[in-house]
């Protein structure tokens, strides 16, 4: 049975600073010894490995399904990492579903969550590594005075005031909310004094600087007008019942927010055009797709023609997704869009979208020619026929063996249920693998070998999938949300063995400045291009450091970064193996 509540156990905790700490040299050269580095059964060395039980994580994601098959059952959980406490090493939010309907109670369960599991989205703070290099959390979600025990999808994580505190945006089916981080541990709710909160079904979210003037924006995707009160049956081609897809609804219009400077929001999305064209969103990236010097969004829509908002004008966007190739696939069809990221795999300066799918249709692949058009490449990079079988949701770009090339992973999980295993007597058969692709040219991707990563064959229900270095060592390690399953927490084993640089931009003040364009130059090499960014993936907030793989090369880097403002500056001379803070106003001018 695909959802079946198993708690994970609690164990010591460790410390550990911002900086790597020396033991994770240890845990490089020795790891396969002390931990085996290699699934139980298995004598490969693993690139991925599930460390959760031993981390002190404990959350189990409950849908509250009850038998009705509500459409909104299916489509969450995210997650974010957040450096919350600011001592330099991610935290971990968790979005958390209930049951649904007032009239519902505990005995009208279908699954039972793990006995002493409480209720609503938890906050785990990092203590640090232990010994053997697995990171240790604690869940502080009392003493934070987070109380999100709405329907839970997923979460944006920004700076709404400039303070350097990360504050959580939270996206529901129900109300909205926003929680401001006080700078001591603690967030308050601020949604209404802040001007947003949205009481449709709303999905990914985005904090940027979209209008260059300083402060953090807000983009929100909306999804279908389904409630309680207007929920139907649906069948399969079978005429069994089934649960609904987004055409039986009213699919919404995204909503976009500008900062006013002092953390309080003005919608605009009429005035910006976001307004005019309704979709059923579920992911969304942003970057400067066309090279224009403002950033434009990239909406995947389910079963819908997805939208590409070209900014032409301060929070004035035109869709010109039809035009530019990436509306459809290349057979002029829409697909089930679920989750998206973009990054510049090929190397050659223009960054290129990655879109996952649903069952029978491929995950698509949007090369970028350099001035915002798109070719469909899905088959000729072959990330298309493997992906065939599954529905992917969650979804990134990331340099596994930090060897410079960017990889792919994607979470799946299905949407529709297996008539079989129903009439079995499981009631929630949506369970897949989940997929690993390496670059292996820059053109071209190979599915990783099931014995590098048995993990990835424990088939769940996967929804969101957020990155970052979740270690300080260097590598990105990966928090896949499960559907009506535990949460995942899969450690990189490979990636700390190459060279690699950490950046964290920051403002001239403390803010952290995403969507900036940064050039890393390594003596005579090729410029390694990459974007800050917490957006992409589906659901989630992912790290906003940069972490750049260097292969084995040893010579120190030189970064340049491009602005919003318009400044452009180089920071000389930066060592590998560490992350480097890098401000605005503190490099040197380039004219």
């Amino acid at each position: 049975m695909s959802c079946s509540p198993v708690p994970t156990a609690l164990t010591p905790l460790g410390v550990d600073g911002f900086t790597p700490d020396p033991r994770i040299s240890l845990r490089i050269t020795c790891l396969c010894l002390a931990l085996a580095g290699c699934d139980a059964g298995s004598s490969t060395p693993q690139v991925l490995v599930d460390i959760t039980d031993d981390t002190g994580i404990h959350f189990w994601h409950d849908n509250g399904m009850t038998g009705e098959l509500y459409f909104c059952e299916t489509v969450g959980p995210g997650s974010a990492f957040l450096d919350f406490d600011g001592d330099g090493d991610l935290d971990i939010f968790l979005l958390q579903g209930r049951l649904l309907g007032d009239t519902k109670q505990e005995s009208d369960r279908i699954f039972t969550p793990p006995a002493g599991q409480p209720t609503g989205a938890r906050l785990y703070r990092n203590e640090g590594v232990n010994d053997l290099g697995i990171p240790q959390f604690i869940d502080v979600t009392t003493s934070s005075r987070i109380d999100a025990s709405g329907y839970g999808m997923g979460c944006a994580v920004g700076d709404i005031e400039g303070d350097g505190d990360p504050d959580l945006y939270l996206t529901q089916f129900g109300e909205d909310q926003l929680w401001v981080n006080q700078g001591d541990g603690t967030f308050i709710d601020g949604t209404e004094q802040a001007g947003l909160g949205d009481g449709r079904w709303t999905t990914s979210a985005i904090f940027i600087d979209i209008d260059a003037d300083g402060d953090e924006d807000l983009y929100v995707c909306s999804y279908i007008d389904f409630t309680l009160k207007n929920h139907k049956p649906c069948f399969s081609e079978s005429s069994a019942v089934e649960y609904c897809g987004p055409s039986s609804y009213t699919p919404l219009p995204d909503r976009i927010y500008r900062n006013r400077g002092d953390g309080t929001f003005e919608e605009m999305t009429s005035a910006s055009g976001i307004g005019a064209q309704p979709g059923a969103g579920l992911g969304v990236v942003c970057s400067d797709l066309d090279a224009d010097g403002r950033l434009d969004f990239y909406v995947a829509n389910d079963g819908m023609a997805n939208r590409l908002w070209r900014q032409v004008a301060p929070f004035v966007f035109e869709d010109t997704a039809l035009l530019a190739g990436c509306a459809y696939n290349r057979d002029g069809r829409p697909e089930a869009s679920m989750g998206a990221d973009l990054a510049d795999y090929d190397g050659d300066g223009d960054e290129d979208i990655f879109v996952t799918h649903l069952t029978g249709e491929t995950n698509t692949l949007y090369t970028n020619n350099g001035k915002g058009i798109f070719d469909d490449e899905s088959s000729r990079s072959g990330l298309g026929v493997p992906s065939r079988r599954w529905t992917g949701f969650g979804t990134a770009w990331f340099d596994l063996e930090n060897d410079g090339d960017l990889d792919l992973f994607v979470t799946n999980g299905a949407v529709k249920r297996m008539e079989e295993r129903v009439a079995a007597g499981d009631p929630y058969p949506l369970d897949q693998p989940d997929q690993l692709f390496i670059n292996r040219d820059g053109k071209h991707f190979e599915e990783i070998a099931a014995a590098r990563a048995t993990v990835l064959q424990e088939e769940s229900v996967g929804r969101g999938a957020a990155f970052g270095d979740i270690d300080n060592d260097g590598d990105i390690d990966i928090l896949v949300s499960n559907n009506c399953g535990n949460v995942r927490l899969l450690q990189n084993r490979v990636g700390a063995s190459n060279s690699w640089i950490g950046l964290d931009i920051r403002n001239d003040g403390n803010r952290v400045e995403t969507g900036v364009r940064c050039e890393i130059r390594q003596g005579d090499q090729s410029v390694i291009y990459r974007r800050s960014r917490r957006g992409g993936s589906y659901l989630c907030s992912n790290d906003p450091r940069i972490s750049v793989g260097l292969g084995t090369r040893t010579e120190n880097c030189e970064v340049t970064i491009f602005w919003f403002d318009g400044l452009i500056e180089v920071f000389e001379d930066l060592s590998l193996r560490r992350y480097h803070t890098l401000r605005h106003g503190e490099g040197i001018p380039r004219r």
